[in-house]
């Protein structure tokens, strides 16, 4: 299969090294060159600078957008239209202005558009879902996710302050930045109905018009309520989840990717009730995984897409629902 990857940044050196360990060879690098990686490893791959040459001359099936998130529809929408399965990364946008002309892209090829919310593929995060949907929780009434980072030390080989998520004409700020969370609440609990948020610039970090934390406060469908914290100033890095039902409680910890159920009885013992004991079940991850397993799973996934041998698992629209609430929680007024 012929891939073209637009962006050749951290997260799209990952998503060529996967293809590559993937068995994958037929691919193109779409690039400006402003990276601030080495090339080594990028050697004897053809290079292209022009966008629509590219897709004219080299044809590919599938696009990876991996570029900054301000340049990600640039590149999208004309993959769309030249009928490729694209691997979209999230943020979808820094915006909403071009999401009607790539609805209509992609519905004119298939829909092929796998947006890049590689926490799905997590395999904790899954068996969380299985034990909602089974009832193990009873009714869900809470849930809150906390990350913070350290932006300085994502990419120590850049200065932070140039990186797309420290910028605003970039398409940065730890909203759009960290929106994970605002997707796998989706995915595990169901659709958002009301969002208010907090969101400032409070740390000494320097940042170009974006906020370095936010609250953001979440009501269910399913009236559940809840939120999430994230941060880009915290040491050492934090990225915890809670949901608390009527029937047990489940804590998840993305540092050992450990989740933990407590199963609370009803039964209660003695004259005066007594609350029976929690029954704690542990989800380990399995033997030798590692962070970059859910990009493998995230990469094998999109590959069948592209095929035609699977429709998305998280779709664009689910893009476009993250980016709708990431936007309300940077907006004053935070309602979506």
């Amino acid at each position: 299969m012929k891939i073209l990857i637009a962006g050749l940044g951290s997260i799209g050196r990952r998503h060529f090294r996967n293809l590559v360990a993937l068995g994958e060879k037929d691919i193109v690098l779409y690039r400006t060159h402003k990276a601030t990686l080495p090339d080594d490893e990028l050697a004897g791959y053809p290079v292209e600078t022009d966008l629509v040459e590219a897709l004219k001359k080299h044809r590919p099936q599938a696009v990876i957008v991996a570029n900054p998130t301000a340049l990600h529809m640039e590149v999208a929408i004309p993959a769309a239209q030249a009928g490729c399965a694209v691997l979209l990364e999230k943020p979808i946008s820094e915006d909403l202005s071009r999401v009607d002309e790539l609805r209509s892209a992609a519905k004119k090829n298939g829909n092929r558009i796998l947006v890049g919310f590689q926490f799905r593929f997590h395999p904790t995060l899954n068996r969380a879902k299985e034990l909602i949907e089974a009832g193990a929780l009873g009714k869900i009434l809470t849930v809150h996710a906390h990350w913070g980072e350290y932006l300085p030390n994502w990419h120590p080989w850049e200065d932070y302050r140039a990186s797309y998520a420290a910028r605003d004409d970039l398409g940065g700020g730890v909203v759009r930045t960290l929106t994970h969370p605002l997707d796998y609440l989706r995915f595990l609990l169901g659709e958002v109905v009301s969002l208010h948020a907090l969101s400032g610039h409070v740390s000494p970090l320097e940042l170009s018009g974006v906020e370095d934390v936010a609250e953001i406060g979440l009501k269910f469908a399913s009236g559940a309520i809840g939120g999430v914290h994230v941060n880009y100033f915290q040491r050492p890095a934090v990225h915890r989840l809670e949901i608390v039902g009527a029937a047990g409680t489940l804590r998840w910890d993305n540092a050992d990717g450990t989740l933990i159920h407590f199963q609370m009885p009803d039964s209660f013992g003695g004259t005066y009730p007594q609350p029976a004991a929690a029954i704690e079940t542990h989800y380990p991850l399995p033997d030798g995984f590692e962070r970059n397993q859910l990009f493998v799973a995230q990469t094998q996934h999109f590959l069948k897409v592209a095929a035609g041998e699977s429709a998305p698992i998280c779709t664009l629209e689910d893009g476009v629902r993250a980016l709708e609430m990431a936007l309300a929680a940077r907006s004053p007024k935070s309602s979506a």
